[in-house]
């Protein structure tokens, strides 16, 4: 079986959810089978394993209604792309789609980086489900990351194409002495974009009602952002970070009370997985979701309620509950790898190219 890989949405320099969902698979799968990753971009190579690789055309070139004609030259029997927009004209090899979720059908904003015209070309492509049904229905199986993801596809009948579950997961960012003790202080850690679905303006008026408690936010914001949220609520404690390196990052998970996130929708929830595995306790939004990821270790709360939050964080208090809570989110975590992902891709990728191989026999017969 020829295996090729669609590593073109890898970013150069530094992940982001899809790319590292992209290099985690990869990574594994590649440990298993032999493989052929496409990429864009010399520079995606170095966020990328040591495997055969080839150079085509970008995801968001004109060329790619058309990709399937330089990717057929490497005689693939399958394909497996991290995206649903892959294109597909002219293909002669078995391909699978992945739909990590269905966010910008209710929140239309794009991503920021994208080129102008794709983000216009974004925001049309969400206003309706045909264009969505019209290109998984072109592919010979679906991948998603979440049970929850593939729920909603169901609910709005997005394919005929069977569904399968490959779980995300998270890398490793760093150690911590297990079991835990609690950490002194209360200290708050937030790992997420300052889109308006992530909700974050309920976590810094928690955070403002709590005065021992401080929130950390970690990713990169605008000046107009932070001082937005800033004069939200002047008498909260927050420290932005504008960006830090993976090992700040745990080092700062390994001595929070909690990781928080206040979002209203999502496709899955690697923040949660990262906390979780450094025996941090993670207090989420009750969204389904979260409730998948987080299940019995997290604690929940109404994203529409900064007092529903403040309550759940006043929970934590109560003796011995942070350190339960710590004990069941390394179990929880421990779920959720790239190693037992790889194995359920490869095991659709034999069953799904089993059909093209035979029939090539036959023509070759």
């Amino acid at each position: 079986m020829r295996i090729v890989v669609d590593c073109r949405y890898t970013r150069v320099g530094r992940h982001d959810g899809i790319s590292r969902f992209t290099a985690g698979i990869v990574t594994e799968l590649g440990k298993r089978h032999p493989l052929t990753m496409l990429i864009s971009d010399h520079g995606q190579l170095e966020m990328l394993p040591s495997l055969p690789w080839q150079l085509v055309s970008s995801p968001t070139s004109i060329r790619e209604p058309l990709v399937a004609l330089q990717v057929r030259k490497l005689r693939p029997d399958i394909v497996f792309t991290p995206m649903q927009t892959m294109g597909s004209w002219g293909r002669n090899y078995k391909l699978l789609l992945t739909v990590h979720d269905l966010i910008y059908y209710q929140n239309r904003t794009p991503p920021r980086d994208l080129p102008a015209p794709v983000r216009l070309l974004w925001r049309l492509y969400h206003l309706a489900w045909w264009p969505q049904r019209m290109l998984l229905n072109r592919a010979d199986g679906i991948v998603t990351v979440s049970e929850t993801t593939a729920a909603l596809m169901r609910e709005h009948d997005l394919t005929r194409r069977p569904v399968t579950v490959v779980p995300n997961a998270a890398d490793e960012i760093g150690h911590a002495d297990l079991p835990r003790s609690r950490p002194e202080g209360h200290r708050l850690v937030y790992m997420g974009s300052y889109m308006p679905y992530k909700n974050v303006d309920t976590l810094v008026r928690a955070v403002a009602a709590l005065p021992d408690h401080e929130l950390h936010l970690m990713s990169r914001i605008s000046r107009n952002e932070r001082t937005r949220l800033t004069r939200l609520a002047p008498q909260a404690r927050l420290v932005f970070h504008d960006g830090v390196t993976d090992a700040t990052y745990a080092a700062l998970l390994a001595n929070a009370t909690a990781l928080v996130h206040a979002s209203k929708a999502e496709g899955f929830g690697i923040p949660l997985v990262e906390a979780m595995r450094l025996g941090t306790p993670v207090v989420v939004s009750d969204i389904p979701i979260f409730r998948e990821i987080g299940d019995d270790a997290a604690l929940f709360f109404d994203p529409d309620n900064p007092e529903s939050l403040v309550a759940a964080l006043w929970a934590l208090e109560r003796a011995g509950e942070w350190e339960r809570r710590s004990a069941a989110s390394v179990e929880v975590a421990a779920r959720y790898n790239w190693s037992d992902s790889a194995e359920k891709l490869l095991a659709l990728m034999r069953a799904t190219a089993g059909g093209n191989g035979r029939r090539r026999r036959r023509r070759a017969r």
